[in-house]
Parts: structure tokens; C-alpha cells; sequence
């Protein structure tokens, strides 16, 4: 849905907006199966296809959605994020990569569809600018694998525990506007 509506906002026509919902949501997804050089998911699954394209169909139809489900919205994406994020952990980990590997796994399976839909829609992704999002990711990455590691809960349990955290995190960051710190350059060349 956040891909459709965000084409929809640069007016795309509907092939483009079906493109970029696509686009948002597998391309995460995508980019750790070539990395892993394992199938991508989605060529063998028609289920994921067709949900996204309802989805999309359904999005583009009632376009008013959008403003009078924000928070509904902004919390299925998050957990969303979360869900994405541990799968891309557990793929790491079923193929035995390093604990940081996996984690990098699991934060490009989170964002990388929206930093791909926002450069196809020819902007600075959003996390790269604004959000605590990959820093979500990140540290509910890291608190998963430690809790898999050293600890005897289920492996449900740290399932759902890790997602309700990165959902938590992404949720304050917005309530709160924590933002990273940026870095600026000082432009010296107008003291010459």
C-alpha cells in the first residue's frame, strides 16, 4: 500500500503504480535472494503476486484510504518491517553466514523496497533523510539473535518479542521525531 499510494501521489498511471507497489514490496526481498544466490521467492510463490496486486487494485480504488488510515497504515508497515527483518535474519542463518551477515540480511530485507521505490520515484529515500528505520531493524536484528543465541525462550516467543520491538522503536522514533544526527559538509569555498 505504501508504494501504491506513493505513486499515486507522482501521478503514475496504473501499470506504474502497480510497478512500484510491486517494486516496495519484494525488492528487500529480492536483493537478500540474490545476494544469498538462492531463488527469489516471489518467482515461485503466484500467492504473493496476486496479494500484491489486490492490494494494489484495491489501494488504487478507494485512493481515500491513505488519509483516514495513517496510523493503521504506519503500524502495518512497521510490522511489516519487523516481519521482513527476521526473515531476512533467518535466511542468513540457514545458510550458516556470520551473525553481522545476518543482520544486514534482515535490515536490506526491511528497507531496500522503499529505498527502491523512492529512487524509481526519483527521491532521496526516506531513510536515508528522516526516519529511525534501519536502525530499527538493527537493533531488533541484534536483540534477536542474542536472545537465540543465549537464552532458552522459544523461538516463537523471540519471534514475536523482536517484531512487537521493532515496531516499538519505529513507533517512538515517529512519536518522538528522534532522528539520527546528520552530517553536514562546511563549504569552505566561499571563504576564498
Amino acid at each position: 500500500m505504501s508504494g501504491t499510494f506513493a505513486a499515486m501521489q507522482k501521478r503514475l498511471d496504473p501499470f506504474g503504480v502497480l510497478i512500484i507497489a510491486f517494486v516496495t514490496s519484494v525488492g528487500g526481498g529480492t536483493i537478500r535472494d540474490l545476494l544469498l544466490d538462492v531463488p527469489i521467492f516471489w518467482m515461485h510463490d503466484m500467492v504473493i503476486c496476486t496479494v500484491i496486486f489486490i492490494t494494489c487494485l484495491v489501494s488504487m480504488i478507494f485512493k481515500s484510504l491513505e488519509k483516514k488510515f495513517k496510523v493503521t497504515l504506519f503500524l502495518f508497515d512497521s510490522f511489516g518491517l519487523g516481519l521482513f527483518t527476521i526473515v531476512g535474519i533467518q535466511k542468513g542463518m540457514n545458510a550458516d553466514l556470520h551473525p553481522l551477515i545476518c543482520i544486514t540480511l534482515g535490515t536490506i530485507t526491511g528497507c531496500f523496497g522503499g529505498i527502491s521505490r523512492d529512487i524509481l520515484l526519483n527521491r532521496i529515500p526516506l531513510i536515508f533523510r528522516k526516519e529511525i528505520y534501519a536502525t530499527a531493524c538493527i537493533v531488533g536484528g541484534g536483540i534477536f539473535l542474542t536472545l537465540v543465541e543465549y537464552t532458552t525462550l522459544s523461538y516463537g516467543f523471540v519471534q514475536i518479542s523482536t517484531i512487537l520491538l521493532i515496531v516499538a522503536i519505529r513507533t517512538l522514533a515517529v512519536k518522538f521525531h528522534w532522528q539520527i544526527p546528520k552530517i553536514y559538509s562546511i563549504d569552505n569555498s566561499s571563504e576564498m
